[in-house]
């Protein structure tokens, strides 16, 4: 089983709210493998809306993103794509 992990920064200006996070989740559930988004040590699962909006993640903050399964490097690539495209805002 492979593993990929990354870094993120929430760089629009509402942060890490409802869409975005609902974007977030979809896209990772396209994934068969587990993907995880932390901050801290508070981790959580990428596919869960309300895990990711327990984050708390405004503007400015990092996250590190992390998979693990078969299509591990692209979900966590798909997932950095994201936050880089400010999920579509601004």
């Amino acid at each position: 089983m492979s593993a990929a992990e990354g870094t993120v920064e929430v760089r629009n200006k509402l942060g890490l709210h409802l869409r975005a996070a609902s974007l977030v989740a979809q896209t990772a559930s396209r994934f068969s493998s587990q993907v995880w988004i932390a901050r801290g040590k508070n981790q959580v699962s990428a596919k869960s809306i309300t895990g990711l909006m327990t984050l708390g993640a405004e503007i400015g903050v990092k996250l590190k993103v992390r998979a693990e399964g078969e299509d591990a490097r692209e979900a966590v690539r798909e997932i950095q794509t994201l936050f880089v495209q400010r999920f579509g805002e601004e």
